[in-house]
């Protein structure tokens, strides 16, 4: 058996090929990762007439090339958990650490660990897509968040107030429209109250809203007593109008990413079954699919549990054992945020069909539980029934294939 280590940063990576024993193959060398870099080691590695297997640490997104092409070319590639890999780098007493030190400690990890080894397996290219486009969403989302708070800041200093006047989460792209059209509290007292009505009445009817002229009394009144600290100047103008400008464009963004998602989503066979599920609505179907990926590489319920992170490994010594323990979080952070978020939209929605999370977090609360912590147990519950429903879709899927219509 041979163990090829590959410690991989970005546009190259260092390989070492080790046997058991520590027998040195071939001492560390470097390896750019283009087609010719990765086919000259393929080359090296069909020379072997022993089972070969290469080790790599999971990088993000440096591995991937290093992998997808090794793969397509039957080469046994297995992508080891970082931290994981770290644990067992750090047994050496010396804390020496350079490129070659940590490409012969993984293929070192590769020869202890041989029988243990999994080869990563080609994915469906739509589920990919899904979680790179779940990824970019929750990236603008972030932005949009922050987007919305540097326009708060703002409005602080120049119409201070009016946010909290607009506040429903309703009229947010009406708040928007007023900042736009007046976007300094100066610029509505000079119109004086029965011009600003007027004019806000008539603004509200071109843009769908109802008239309602006590508001713009109350936003006229708030401009007489509100105290600008920014002055009613071009450039301050510039600045307000510049950052609603920014947040329309990374709200688009998300909502056109949010589109392409559903899009995607709907060609899986489980679309409509999650789709179904008490919580889970067009929005957060897709992001919930995409930060699964295909149910099918999850070889028990556990396992996904354990993915999401929501796990709660047992602790016991001798005669103790811990009965209050944390959940691990050693696992996707995005999957445990998008299920979060279904939790708190089945408490919202407080589902009488397909009812058991809804009555499973109740149950929680009723016996003591914090809400958060009944939210998490609700996603347990959440999770072990989506991997049940899904898998019986996929299942049903192959019969079809075998078996034709007849099923």
């Amino acid at each position: 058996m041979i163990s090829v280590g590959i410690d991989v940063s970005k546009n190259k990576s260092m390989v070492c090929i080790l046997k058991p024993g520590g027998e040195v193959l071939a001492p560390p060398f470097e390896m750019l990762h283009t087609i010719e870099g990765i086919l000259a080691l393929v080359r090296r590695l069909n020379t072997y007439n022993e089972e070969v297997r290469v080790v790599l640490e999971a990088t993000g997104h440096y591995h991937w090339p290093v992998v997808s092409l090794l793969v397509e070319k039957d080469v046994f590639v297995t992508c080891v958990n970082a931290l994981r890999m770290k644990k067992y780098c750090a047994q050496s007493i010396r804390r020496a650490k350079t490129d070659q030190i940590d490409a012969i400690k993984i293929a070192a990890y590769g020869i202890t660990y041989w029988a243990e080894l999994t080869a990563v397996q080609s994915s469906n290219d739509t589920y990919d897509e899904l979680r790179a486009f779940s990824r970019q969403y929750y990236h603008y989302t972030s932005l949009v968040v922050k987007a919305k708070v540097n326009l708060s800041n703002l409005l602080d200093r120049t119409m201070p107030g009016i946010k909290c006047l607009l506040e429903d989460k309703n009229e947010n792209r009406k708040l928007i429209g007023v900042v736009q059209r007046y976007w300094h509290f100066e610029n509505i007292r000079s119109m004086g109250e029965t011009a600003f009505a007027a004019d806000y009445c008539e603004w509200a009817k071109k843009q769908g809203y109802r008239m309602n002229e006590c508001k713009a009394k109350k936003i006229f009144a708030l401009s007489q007593n509100g105290i600008p600290v920014m002055p009613n100047t071009i450039p301050t103008k510039v600045l307000v109008l510049e950052t609603v400008r920014v947040l329309h464009e990374l709200e688009r963004s998300r909502d056109t990413i949010l589109s392409h998602m559903r899009q995607l989503a709907s060609t899986l066979p489980e679309y409509s079954v999650v789709l179904a599920m008490g919580g889970v609505g067009p929005t957060l179907a897709p992001r919930i699919i995409g930060e699964i990926g295909d149910i099918r590489r999850f070889h028990s319920l556990s396992a996904l549990i354990a993915y999401a992170g929501i796990d709660v490994p047992p602790y016991q010594s001798g005669s103790f054992t811990a009965t209050k323990r944390n959940i691990s979080k050693r696992g996707n952070k995005y999957l445990r945020k998008t299920g979060y978020e279904i939790m708190q939209s089945v408490m919202r929605q407080k589902p009488t069909d397909d009812a058991a999370v809804y009555l499973f977090i109740q149950k929680k609360v009723a016996e003591g539980k914090s809400g958060k912590a009944a939210k998490i147990a609700g996603l347990n519950k959440f999770l072990r029934i989506y991997y049940a429903r899904v898998k019986e879709v996929y299942e049903l899927v192959e019969n079809i294939l075998i078996f034709g219509s007849e099923v």
